[in-house]
């Protein structure tokens, strides 16, 4: 260490000898080593190579430039942890077709319930099961629009009586298509008396006996029922192929 620190100082000498006296004050930072005050680099030994230490080096204030071995080497710096893989976007499931609204055409139904017994309003089971039939096979697939439902009555009697009767059996009607699940907000009703009578019975005659009479005009004693809705319309039907179209058969060997 002694050899050393002399051929240190004979650097020492001769960079005196060949430096200004200016690069030969200490640096305020670090005061181990020679600082050259003009370009701020630590004064190496001309013969050497060495750094020139000043009195107050020790070996706390070695650089790693001059002394290697004595400045403890940083451990590297760890790397960084790779970030972690974002989770893979879900794929979008595929938007589902919206189904195609069917074509809708107006339908128009018509009942007429006929032949009520003479001055009464209630209906027989013959009459219920006509009225259920035709809901059976007529509304089928129909969404309801309205229903109107008209009483009617025979001409024998007041015509004031005769519209009271008609009204009856039309609340009848009514009534009963409720019951059936109608809502009663779709049905409208009125009675109109004689005022509406079939054709047919013009020909009875006011001459028949009373009973002939009653009989001949019983089509009038009556409720119309008219239902008015949409339904979808029929597939088209495929069109027939030409002759043209069809294959023709293969010859006989």
């Amino acid at each position: 260490m002694q050899s050393m620190n002399r051929r240190a100082l004979t650097g020492l000498a001769v960079a005196a000898v060949m430096l200004p006296a200016a690069a030969l004050a200490a640096d305020s930072k670090n005061q181990g080593y020679l600082v050259d005050q003009i370009t701020g680099n630590i004064v190496t030994s001309a013969t050497t190579g060495l750094c020139v230490r000043t009195s107050d080096w020790t070996p706390a204030r070695a650089v790693a430039q001059c002394d290697p071995d004595l400045v403890k080497k940083a451990p590297p710096p760890k790397a960084a942890p790779a970030p972690a893989p974002k989770p893979a976007a879900k794929p979008k499931p595929a938007a589902k077709p919206k189904p195609k609204k069917p074509a809708m055409m107006n339908v128009e139904l018509k009942l007429s319930v006929q032949n009520f017994d003479f001055d009464k309003a209630t209906m027989r089971d013959d009459q219920r099961k006509e009225i259920d039939d035709w809901m059976a096979k007529a509304w089928k697939g129909v969404t309801l629009g309205a229903v109107i439902v008209t009483g009617h009555t025979d001409r024998i009697g007041s015509a004031a009586y005769n519209k009271k009767l008609s009204e009856a059996r039309a609340q009848t009607v009514k009534d009963y298509l409720t019951g059936k699940g109608v809502d009663q907000k779709l049905i409208f009703w009125e009675g109109k008396g004689f005022a509406n009578p079939v054709s047919v019975t013009k020909f009875c005659d006011n001459k028949m006996s009373r009973k002939q009479l009653i009989e001949c005009l019983a089509p009038n004693r009556r409720v119309d029922i008219e239902a008015v809705g949409q339904k979808p319309k029929p597939a088209p039907k495929p069109k027939p192929k030409d002759a043209a179209d069809k294959p023709k058969p293969k010859a006989k060997p």
